[in-house]
């Protein structure tokens, strides 16, 4: 068929149907090539393990690679930033944990606004944090740490993953609700943190289980109290935040997975579809109870209201105590 003829059959098919025939939509032909991850802390962490075992799964399913490339900088600004500026095509995401939403809400100037510069995709779970102290530190409960820290303000100092993270929003609720003063220290993710509490550079640490648990059964760290609501199955004899002295507290680290503002909906669709499929992969629900990691499937606008309520509660806790930050 001659082009004229062509183009004068589509123009009379009903509208929108013949472009659809003619050129298939790019989700149809998602994904074609290699999908970048960012991952916007550093190596090993709890953030970089979970993003690297979802990746394996999704690559699988989607049929094409998925490079991980950690962006590890200003409590993870550097690499929100890299996505927020990418095009919109499904082949740059973000693999974040809950400090995504909570960072804007900290920072005298906010460099990204959480709900508008990105497309939620969606919720791969979430897991507690650990109260962890040095081996050395003379506390086997939380109320003997905080006895110890109140009568020396000046020798217990705490590390952070980043300013601006679930890590330092639990610290800093920690000092204010217990009446401490202790030094927050910031590193550039969970690696370089709680190797420096391990060393014995700083006094303690709260940070996501994945990272924690393999200095605590390595002996170095000590766990005092963990921030979910209920205790963990896996460490049953240790109490929760709430059971000490911290009534009604919870705050866990949820990951997720977005991509720049403007994603086609087709594309997030399909790409959460593979998410749903690969949180329930028996392979990888193995690892996820390993690392005491609760999976969850969403739909992208499930996932938005999730952010949407963190930023009105979230928000409310950060104003009441004051926490703000500056870059």
């Amino acid at each position: 068929m001659k082009l004229r003829s062509l183009l004068r059959a589509i123009a009379c098919l009903p509208l929108g149907l013949g472009l659809a025939t003619a050129l298939p939509t790019r989700a149809e032909n998602y994904p074609d090539r290699t999908i970048r991850m960012i991952v916007p802390y550093t190596p090993g962490g709890s953030i970089d393990t979970v993003g690297r075992l979802v990746a394996e799964q999704l690559q699988r399913l989607l049929g094409q690679p998925i490079v991980i490339e950690n962006t590890p900088g200003a409590s993870g600004l550097l690499g929100s930033l890299a996505v927020k500026k990418a095009k919109p095509d499904g082949y740059t995401l973000l693999f974040n944990a809950s400090s995504q939403t909570y960072l804007p809400l900290v920072v005298k100037k906010p460099t990204y606004d959480a709900q508008r510069d990105f497309t939620p995709v969606g919720q791969i779970g979430y897991v507690p944090l650990i109260v962890a102290v040095h081996k050395d530190v003379p506390a086997r409960t939380m109320k003997d740490f905080v006895a110890l820290a109140r009568q020396n303000p000046d020798k217990y100092t705490w590390a952070t993953s980043g300013l601006g993270t679930t890590s330092h929003l639990s610290e800093e609720m920690v000092n204010r609700a217990l009446g401490l003063k202790m030094e927050i220290v910031a590193y550039k993710g969970a690696v370089p943190q709680l190797t420096d509490v391990a060393g014995g550079h700083v006094s303690a640490a709260i940070s996501p289980m994945p990272g924690v648990m393999p200095f605590v059964q390595g002996g170095h760290l000590r766990p005092l109290a963990v921030t979910s609501k209920a205790r963990v199955a896996s460490m049953p004899d240790v109490p929760t935040l709430a059971e000490s002295g911290m009534p009604g507290f919870e705050l866990l680290s949820w990951y997720g997975i977005w991509a720049p503002a403007g994603l086609p909906p087709a594309i997030a669709n399909k790409l959460n579809a593979a998410i749903g499929q690969a949180v329930q992969t028996p392979a990888l629900k193995s690892r996820f109870d390993e690392l005491s990691f609760v999976p969850t499937r969403s739909t992208p606008e499930e996932f938005r209201r999730l952010i949407e309520g963190d930023i009105a509660k979230i928000g409310k806790a950060v104003r009441d105590a004051n926490i703000q930050i500056d870059f």
